[in-house]
C-alpha cells in the first residue's frame, strides 16, 4: 500500500501586525485540533511587520 500525502484546501487567511509569540498559539492550535482535521500555519515578514496565519483542512 503506497503513502500517499494528504491534499490541503486552504480554508482561510489573516495578515496582522507581527506578534512574537505567535507561533505559540499556532503550535497550541494545531497540537489541540489535530483531531479536527484543520492544521495552522504562519508565516512572517520582516520587512513587513506582518504575520498571516493561514487555516488547512486536511
Amino acid at each position: 500500500m503506497e503513502n500517499h500525502p494528504s491534499k490541503l484546501e486552504l480554508i482561510s487567511v489573516k495578515t496582522f501586525k507581527s506578534y512574537d509569540e505567535m507561533y505559540k498559539v499556532v503550535d497550541f492550535l494545531n497540537k489541540n485540533l489535530k483531531d479536527r482535521k484543520v492544521i495552522f500555519g504562519l508565516t512572517k515578514d520582516t520587512q513587513q511587520g506582518t504575520m498571516t496565519i493561514s487555516i488547512y483542512e486536511t
